[in-house]
This record gives structure tokens, sequence and C-alpha cells, in this order.
């Protein structure tokens, strides 16, 4: 009786396999028969074309399945977040979410804020815009660019910008608040850090421990005193701690032009302090109490939200993830401009 040969375990799976080990085991079973030399070429060529056959299959297959992927990851870059509405002429709330760390390449960045933010404004629709905050702050530059451009969209089409504020509104992120014309809080939430700080380490000390030499080369005598292996000079902290004053000074003359009268000066008031919600109301910082389903309701009349916010999506991630973004961390790390944070 003729029996087949098992196929090998490295072979399971493999389409090809079951017609090539079938005619192995079908030659083998009839050499010494009269004209096998022929039945075994006749065998041999036809699982040749069928190993081809099944090749090609999963060739075509791979590559389909590529193609998909590709198409599917254009389709998702092309359809970047917008307005969640389908008709945005009817009357409702714009709602634009600031989260997380204001900072460039972040969804909190001044390029996707404004850009949300100018298509709230243009919507016939859109009768206030709401920025939904809960944020500990980041880069003062960035949050400079949207408080800038919410006072310049503000008197172009004469449309009030609201701050409801989450759990936290510190630092850049009140910076930003400052320019709306009412801040909303909740009672707990976290409020103000009116503060600026830039932060790095020293190991000089170590390094004389260790016996380490640090060898610095630099082309102008101050170019390397942020250097963290290099002593810092008198002359040098005094240089840096007049920038951070002067950021500072930016900061206080923003918030005092956005909240006017309402603020109740104090001592602590710009000293990088935080208060809870409901203290931010009593000192002026935030105007009351209220979530966004309440301004939309009770504030704006236009209970119908609509969320405008800009954010990556899945295939800008992964072309982040696995393209220039690979070095960002090692970027972050070395970047030296003070942070309102």
């Amino acid at each position: 009786m003729n029996e087949s040969l098992p196929p090998g375990p490295s072979d399971e799976g493999n389409p090809a396999v079951a017609p090539a080990e079938s005619s192995r085991s079908a030659i083998k079973n009839e050499a010494g028969k009269p004209g096998w030399e022929h039945s075994t070429m006749e065998r041999l060529l036809f699982a040749t074309l069928a190993e081809q056959r099944s090749a090609r299959r999963w060739r075509t297959f791979v590559r389909l399945a590529w193609l998909v992927f590709l198409v599917v990851l254009l389709w998702m870059a092309i359809g970047r977040g917008g307005p969640s509405s389908a008709d945005k002429s009817l009357p409702h709330t714009a709602v634009i979410e600031i989260k997380g760390e204001i900072a460039e390449g972040s969804d909190a960045s001044a390029e996707f804020v404004v850009a949300a933010m100018r298509a709230a404004f243009e919507d016939t629709g859109a009768q206030a815009l709401v920025l939904l905050i809960n944020s500990p702050g980041g880069s003062p530059v960035q949050a400079g660019i949207i408080n800038d451009e919410i006072k310049r969209l503000k008197a172009k089409y004469k449309k009030p910008v609201y701050a409801v504020v989450e759990e936290s509104c510190a630092s850049a992120a009140y910076y930003i608040a400052a320019a709306a014309d009412k801040i909303f809080v909740d009672k707990a939430s976290i409020v103000g850090s009116i503060g600026v700080l830039m932060d790095g380490f020293g190991f000089v000390g170590i390094m004389e421990k260790l016996g380490v030499e640090r060898r610095l080369m630099t082309a102008g005598e101050n170019k390397g005193f942020l250097d963290p292996f290099s002593p810092q000079t008198d002359k040098q902290r005094a240089h840096a701690q007049q920038m951070l004053d002067l950021v500072h000074k930016q900061f206080i003359d923003t918030v005092k032009a956005g909240r006017g009268k309402r603020l109740k000066e104090t001592p602590e008031l710009f000293s990088g302090l935080f208060w809870t919600g409901q203290q931010a109301v009593e000192m002026g910082l935030a105007d009351q109490l209220g979530n966004l389903d309440f301004v939309a309701r009770e504030v704006v009349k236009a209970e119908d939200l609509v969320d405008y916010t800009r954010r990556d999506n899945v295939a800008e991630r992964l072309v982040k993830k696995f393209g220039a973004a690979m070095g960002e961390g090692a970027m972050r790390a070395l970047k030296t401009a003070p942070a309102l944070r």
C-alpha cells in the first residue's frame, strides 16, 4: 500500500508544500516500474508549477496588503480632525481642547490651536468659542502666539471667547486663558502659577571628585554657560535671571491686560503660587464656577457643542514615531529656553 510522507514541522502553513510532498511520495513509490522516468518528470514539472503559482499568489497577497495599509494611512493623514458636526451653520458652541503640555509639536501647540480657532470663528453657526483647558503649562512662546491670536480674532469676528478649566490651568495655560472674556473653573481646579523657571543640573562637583576633566571648546566666552558640566559665573547667573524676569514681566502684563480691574492684587499673586478654583474666583483670577455644559447652556445659549480641536491622527503619529521624532526626546532635553510651567 502506497503512503505519503508526512510534511516536516517547518512546512506547516506553506500552501506549496502539500502538492510537492505528495509528488515526491508518489515518485518514491513508483520507482522501478516501467516508464517511471517519464512519470517522474511529469510529476516534478506539475509540482514545480504548483509551487510557482502558490508563490505568486502569496507575493500578490503581500503586495495588496501593503497597498491597503498605505491607502488607509493616506486617508487618515488627509482626514485630520475638524469640526465634529456635519451642519456647522446651525447655532452651536464651538469647543477647542487645550490639554497637556503647551509645546511645539504637541496637540496643544500654537499651530493646532490657532488653526482650530480660525475655523471656529469663521463658521457662521458658532455663537461663541470655549477653550476647554486642562494643562500644567509649557512654552511662553506658544502661549503668547495663541493669546495674541485670540485677541485678534475676537476683534475681527466680534464673538466672545470663554475659558473653561477642568483639572488645571497653570502657567502658560493661564497665559492663554487670560485673553478670554470670562474664565470658568471647578471649585477644586488648580489655577495660577504665574511665574517662569529655567531648570537644569550641575555636575561640576561630582566630576572633580571623580577626577574627570571637562574639555569644552567655544568661540565666545559665554557660549557654554548653560553646560551642566561647566561652572557658572555670577555674571552668567545674573544674565539668566534678567531673562527670566523679563519673560515674567511679559506674563504679568498679559494677565493684567486680560483680567483688568477684576484682579485683586496681592504680593503672592505673581509669585508662582497656585490656588484652587474657589480661591481663584475670590482673587479675580477666574470669574465664576461652571463647566462646559453650563457655559454652553446658560452663557452662550447654544447647547449644541461642536469640537474644532485639531490633533495628530494615527498616520501622523506613526510618521513622527518612526521618522524625525526619534530624536525629539533628546532635543527637548537640550533645550534651555525659559518654560512657563
